[in-house]
């Protein structure tokens, strides 16, 4: 724990630094603006849900109660006939905003933390700005990039997405081994 007390301020600035430039991304950066489509029945779907509303959480279509389900040969022949869905409910309205932007202020801390440890434990104390940059980066790369993998390879989040994401990543990797380089003790 004595790499929190020496590395503290790096840490909350590249969390900081991460989250302003993610807002960035998110609301202006043209790059993410059409991930999500819009279905072209989606008055009918949401007509269907609404009519029989299920509490927000994940559903999958054709979904299942129990493991054991998924041997029912009337589940198995709507598999193959398709379409199939992953879809996330949530109750009406956004938010709260305050509690959403808290929520990811506090991720980016926590990978600037463990990004800290990993940094502490592999580079030497007064090491040079391209040492602490070069493992920083690599670290908070693959934090922020990797961790959407299994979204495209299990629940068929586009690639393209993902390659977005790690953009993204490659931004905030450069944000936190800047970071960490500067401050470095």
């Amino acid at each position: 724990m004595a790499f929190l007390a020496q590395l503290w301020l790096p840490i909350v600035l590249s969390a900081v630094l991460v989250f302003f430039v993610s807002a960035l991304f998110w609301m202006i950066s043209p790059h993410h603006q059409m991930e999500w489509k819009k279905l072209p029945n989606e008055a009918a779907v949401l007509a269907a849900l609404r009519a029989n509303p299920a509490p927000p959480g994940q559903y999958a279509i054709p979904g299942v109660n129990a493991p054991s389900d998924r041997k029912d040969p009337q589940w198995v022949a709507e598999m193959k006939r398709g379409p199939t869905a992953l879809i996330t409910l949530r109750a009406g309205g956004m938010g709260p905003m305050g509690a959403q932007l808290l929520q990811s202020f506090l991720g980016n801390l926590v990978v600037s933390v463990f990004t800290a440890y990993v940094a502490a434990h592999s580079v030497p104390a007064g090491a040079g700005y391209l040492e602490v940059f070069r493992i920083v980066g690599a670290v908070g790369f693959m934090s922020y990039a990797f961790a959407s993998i299994t979204d495209s390879v299990w629940f068929g989040r586009p690639w393209s997405s993902f390659f977005k994401q790690c953009f993204d990543a490659l931004v905030y990797a450069g944000l936190m081994g800047g970071s960490f380089g500067w401050l470095w003790k």
